[in-house]
């Protein structure tokens, strides 16, 4: 098991292999994961279910099917919500820099094509390591502008 746990004890880890990383303020706290391609076994959830953004991998024989199913509105549970962000990087490769929720830098990962990046809270920033570098973002919406959005480190 890969983790960063800052002093976490191996049970409040997960069972399976991510890397995750925590606030050095608050060590409890959860703030940003990584997802290795090669990490994908069967169906994980990457995202605890509390979190905004939500994450499962899945990997499946030819043949696989799903019952047919639409998703439904639901209300919400709070009042209010934190932009939380996800890279998936299809071809390249991504510098990604971690921040605590005091701005203070916690690590630095590089992703590559298949790996993903999850912040929930805490500040990140990206560097492009290889032209025609391709990714898909996820952000939890909606989108009401960057002055409701973020704050620059």
């Amino acid at each position: 098991m890969i983790n960063s746990t800052n002093g976490l004890p191996k049970s409040k880890l997960t069972t399976f292999i991510m890397y995750k990383i925590y606030s050095k303020l608050t060590p409890t706290k959860h703030l940003h994961t990584v997802y290795r391609l090669d990490d994908i076994t069967a169906r994980n959830e990457v995202a605890e279910e509390h979190q905004f953004l939500q994450l499962a991998t899945l990997r499946m024989d030819k043949g696989k099917t799903f019952r047919p199913h639409q998703h439904i509105w639901k209300p919400s549970p709070v009042d209010q919500i934190i932009a939380q962000e996800s890279w998936v990087v299809i071809k390249g490769s991504v510098e990604v820099s971690f921040y605590d929720t005091d701005g203070a830098l916690l690590e630095k990962q590089v992703i590559n094509a298949g790996d993903c990046s999850m912040t929930f809270e805490g500040g990140h920033t990206y560097l492009i390591l290889e032209d025609d570098t391709v990714v898909y973002e996820y952000k939890t919406g909606p989108y009401q502008g960057q002055a409701l959005d973020k704050v620059f480190l």
